[in-house]
């Protein structure tokens, strides 16, 4: 059991398969710097609970003033209430990473069993999208939505089958009718995605390059190539480690889980800040009555920390 258990936090966090460099990218500057000061909490860095197997897919309930979050190796969902209290949403996620709730009040999910779906308020799941040409995805891991009703999401290797099923590790769009295609060529290992506050502009973040890249949306499901949008930040002695996942708040700054905590960058790509926790943080989104709350699922624990900006939502 204790093997399985190591063996479970290799796969979910950031992948150790190795792969060769990516090709050079050109650096992104088209978005205008507007932040010239370093972001830095408002308060204090704050462990709500621990004792979780591996958290992930923080995604705040404004109608519940609720946040869901997941805990991958124990197929769960789990509420934190606005009372402080943690609730099972589901204990048969098929292993549910990322979570996306947008302003309709759809609970949108990643199952790393290799589908998307859709949750009602009693954990009941709708697929959305289980195959791409004729094959099951390799294990969706995070996802976001455009303001045409499709949704974009990446596909990497983590708890998936071997051989991939899919071949490559991609970024997909779901249509609103349905349609599935392949958004991106092969990434290694896209895990976190968002988009700019004018949907402009999609953001992967893949975790086994320090490079994080940028699209140009020119349509529903139409990209631009990619370009390097920053660089992280990497931990002493180490290079070539990547991010996990992602945030933006309203004035399109994005906020991005590495190794050594949540990376703040402008929307030109400099980096403006950096948050540390206790632990490896995955995932991040922000909630609560104003949005500056920035919850943030670390390894067996969740936090949360007061910001100055409002998060996108």
């Amino acid at each position: 059991m204790k093997l399985n258990f190591v063996l479970c936090l290799m796969i979910v966090g950031f992948g150790l398969v190795a792969f060769e460099s990516p090709p050079a990218l050109a650096q992104d500057n088209s978005a205008q710097d507007d932040s010239s000061t370093t972001i830095k909490p408002t308060g204090k860095v704050e462990l709500i609970r621990d004792g979780f197997a591996f958290t992930e897919g923080p995604a705040w309930e404004p109608k519940s003033k609720s946040l869901l979050f997941t805990d991958i190796p124990n197929s769960a969902i789990h509420r934190l209430s606005a009372d402080g209290s943690i609730s099972l949403f589901t204990g048969d996620s098929k292993h549910t990473n990322g979570i996306l709730i947008p302003s309709d009040g759809r609970i949108l999910a990643c199952q790393m069993d290799g589908q998307v779906v859709r949750y009602d308020e009693h954990a009941s799941a709708t697929v959305l999208a289980s195959q791409y040409d004729g094959k099951r995805f390799n294990a969706p891991n995070d996802l976001t939505v455009d303001g045409q009703g499709g949704i974009y999401f990446t596909d990497p290797l983590f708890r998936a089958p071997t051989p991939l099923p899919q071949t490559v590790q991609a970024v997909y769009y779901i249509a609103a009718d349905g349609t599935v295609s392949r958004v991106t060529e092969g990434l290694a290992a896209p895990n976190g995605i968002g988009m700019s506050p004018d949907r402009k502009r999609l953001y992967v973040c893949p975790s086994q390059q320090a490079e994080m890249l940028v699209y140009e949306v020119t349509g529903p499901g139409k990209l631009s190539p990619p370009k390097t949008f920053c660089t992280v930040e990497q931990p002493e002695g180490q290079s070539g480690t990547g991010a996990d996942g992602i945030a933006l708040d309203v004035q399109g700054n994005v906020y991005i889980t590495t190794h050594i905590g949540v990376q703040i960058f402008s929307p030109a790509g400099k980096q403006i800040g950096v948050v540390s926790f206790p632990q490896q943080p995955a995932n991040v989104c922000f909630g609560g009555d104003d949005w500056k709350t920035m919850f943030v699922t670390a390894r067996s624990g969740l936090y949360r920390v007061t910001m100055p900006i409002p998060g996108l939502h």
